[in-house]
């Protein structure tokens, strides 16, 4: 090898590492402000419930932001990954501070969102500026794509592993080369520690006791694993429901989350109760050692759907982490396995379900709960996987492998609302 060549791949090695420094720094501080900011307007509201009147109003607001810019924004993650399969054209940067102030709007009046597609838009739009600064092709923005959602992702959740998964895997590995899988997993670490370094503290579950995997222990991971995936099928055609329902119904855009606003407000007020709105982790928290009510999840699905489906801004993954938790802790009633055992692994099926990833819930549930429950959340991510539906929370989202083929069967035969 000479000089020249040495040089080359020296110099190319020294950007991709500033390029991971910066997409790392840069997206671990805006995940590590997301958090802190909405932990504030998260208790603001628990202190002041009234404001759950002006929700109506905080979602014109968004409606009318997002209508006055650029159209792709509003696509969200979608957007992320259409421009993964056909980059075409630079993802906007207003889409990291639109979507920060709009998910906070969500959460501050009461709506019912998660944080993941926050903290990855952000991740994907800080990225994709490198692709100017540096003059990079369509393959090298591939590559910043995946680092984007990889550095959201790890910092969001403080899953560096899960995170570096979950950006190779939500693309099915496609057009993936060594690089970006060494460069995925760089930058979630360098994103986690950059939201470590801020001392922003994650919340911590635990699952003390796993018992020995036997046949009946096998059994009844399947039916839990095989609810979960359903779960997840009714979560993401839920969510799209809505939408398309709110687009077709109502065509001023900006008033959707308006007239959803005052649906979801007057709902609140019925009900009595304020546990189905926000992210949901107390609840999440509790469904570990106390055992919910049956209709807990089915009452997240719905209101998630709902608020998401008239166009509030946030994400799907920790209402999905809601909505597995309280499965598995109402199914403790008639399943003989530990009520913690089976939060955890609800938790992390439905969302392998509605995300199409099951290698990276099944590293992620073993970072969050420990490696002794692997085998278990390992079944229960594979399994929902399957039983999960063809279409999950992103419609962009190409699924490939077994699964393709498996539903591609199903639908030949007649069963096309699978």
């Amino acid at each position: 090898m000479n000089f020249e060549k040495i040089k080359q791949i020296m110099l190319i090695t020294i950007k991709w590492l500033l390029i991971c420094c910066l997409i790392g720094i840069f997206s671990g501080s805006a995940s590590a402000l997301f958090l802190v900011s909405l932990e504030f307007v998260t208790q603001v509201r628990i202190q002041n419930t009234w404001i759950i009147w002006l929700l109506p109003f905080g979602g014109l607001f968004i409606g009318y932001l997002y209508f006055i810019s650029d159209s792709k924004i509003a696509k969200g993650n979608n957007l992320l990954l259409e421009e993964y399969n056909k980059p075409e054209k630079k993802i906007p940067f207003l889409m990291a501070p639109l979507v920060l102030l709009s998910t906070l709007i969500t959460h501050l009046f009461g709506g019912s969102a998660g944080r993941e597609g926050t903290a990855v838009q952000m991740g994907g739009a800080i990225a994709d500026v490198c692709s100017s600064i540096f003059r990079l092709n369509h393959s090298e923005r591939r590559t910043l794509i995946i680092l984007g959602i990889s550095a959201g992702f790890a910092s969001v959740f403080g899953t560096p592993l899960a995170g570096a998964l979950f950006a190779l895997e939500i693309i099915f590995f496609s057009r993936i080369n060594f690089r970006s899988i060494v460069l995925s997993f760089l930058v979630a670490y360098i994103a986690y520690f950059t939201v470590e370094f801020w001392e922003i503290q994650h919340t911590h579950y635990s699952i003390p006791e796993i018992p020995e995997m036997n046949f009946t222990a096998l059994f009844w991971v399947l039916i839990v694993s095989i609810l979960s995936g359903l779960a997840a099928l009714l979560f993401s055609r839920s969510t799209h429901l809505w939408g398309k329902l709110f687009s077709k119904t109502i065509k001023h855009p900006p008033l959707r989350p308006f007239i959803g606003g005052i649906i979801l407000a007057i709902t609140i007020y019925f009900i009595g109760t304020t546990k189905y709105i926000g992210l949901g982790v107390p609840m999440i928290v509790d469904a570990f050692s106390i055992q919910n009510a049956p209709y807990d999840f089915l009452l997240k699905i719905l209101f998630t759907g709902f608020t998401l489906g008239a166009g509030f801004k946030g994400g799907e993954v920790t209402p999905l982490f809601f909505v597995g938790a309280t499965l598995g802790s109402a199914l403790s009633v008639v399943v003989p396995l530990p009520i913690a055992l089976l939060a955890g692994m609800g938790f992390v099926a439905v969302f392998s379900g509605a995300t199409h990833t099951p290698i990276a819930c099944t590293v992620m549930g073993m970072e969050l709960f420990g490696m002794e429950s692997g085998v278990y959340i390992g079944i229960a991510c594979i399994i929902a996987y399957f039983f999960s539906g063809s279409i999950g929370i992103y419609k962009s989202q190409i699924v490939k492998g077994p699964k393709s083929i498996l539903y591609q069967s199903i639908r030949k035969k007649g069963l096309k609302y699978l």
